[in-house]
């Protein structure tokens, strides 16, 4: 039974489409307060994890538990309320609100509120002096009248961590959080996730092999949807297997 030192745990997890096995008995651990990325090539089953465990799919057999609690079930609304948040399912959905506004949301939902932000100022204002806290904990201090549409994209991907830990994450599931982003994008949400990880637990995909290096305790690398090798960056890069599975062929 879970609950103590790992957040997280899947044992034989497996997904299957008409045939096609896109991830293969994967055996997970991921430790309480650590920053665990996945890792691996094209098609080796990340993305597929990633929505097993926040149940937008169901897995074909295998076991998923949480703070020691079988979720393996359970939508994903349920999960999302136990504390699971994956960033792209509270991003800035709403271009033409601000970047104030849309934090606003997030926090009325996180507190049981409804997403009615055309009700009365002073039924929001509540939650101003939160979001203002949490915006300038991710550096869009300064941004707040922004339109969240018009934001630059790493301050988008910026603004989707704000409105993640407005919903007060016990696990955060970060898929890609510097795809398409520029050198300095990318140092801006490094540095970001650094300094919103204290407390927490993340579990991250990511392609950026020097983003992994320099943020991760645990890596586990999958392909061909199975684990092919666990450890933390040292063990991992001088893996032969995955040098020639995955590290060789990285750039950048």
């Amino acid at each position: 039974m879970l609950g103590g030192e790992f957040v997280l745990e899947t044992q034989g997890l497996t997904k299957e489409f008409r045939g096609f096995v896109a991830v293969k008995d994967v055996a997970l651990t991921v430790r309480r307060g650590a920053v665990h990325a996945i890792i691996g090539p094209n098609g080796a089953g990340k993305t597929t994890f990633f929505n097993l465990l926040t149940k937008f799919l169901q897995p074909t057999r295998g076991v998923i538990r949480y703070e020691g609690q079988d979720i393996t079930a359970m939508k994903p609304a349920e999960v999302a309320r136990l504390g699971i948040v994956r960033s792209f399912q509270i991003s800035a959905v709403f271009p033409h609100l601000t970047v104030l506004e849309n934090v606003r949301v997030a926090l009325q939902r996180a507190r049981g509120g409804s997403y009615d932000f055309w009700r009365s100022e002073s039924l929001l204002s509540r939650y101003e002096d939160r979001a203002r806290a949490l915006l300038a904990d991710v550096g869009l201090d300064g941004y707040e009248q922004v339109p969240a549409g018009l934001l630059p994209y790493g301050r988008k991907r910026a603004l989707e961590i704000a409105t993640t830990l407005a919903l007060e994450p016990k696990l955060m599931l970060l898929d890609e959080p510097t795809a398409g982003m520029t050198h300095e994008d990318v140092d801006r949400v490094v540095e970001l996730i650094r300094r919103v990880r204290a407390g927490r637990t993340i579990l991250l995909v990511e392609h950026n092999l020097k983003v992994v290096a320099g943020l991760s305790d645990t890596i586990t690398v999958l392909t061909r949807g199975q684990v092919l090798a666990e450890g933390d960056y040292a063990a991992i890069s001088a893996n032969p297997e995955v040098k020639t599975a995955y590290l060789g062929t990285e750039e950048g």
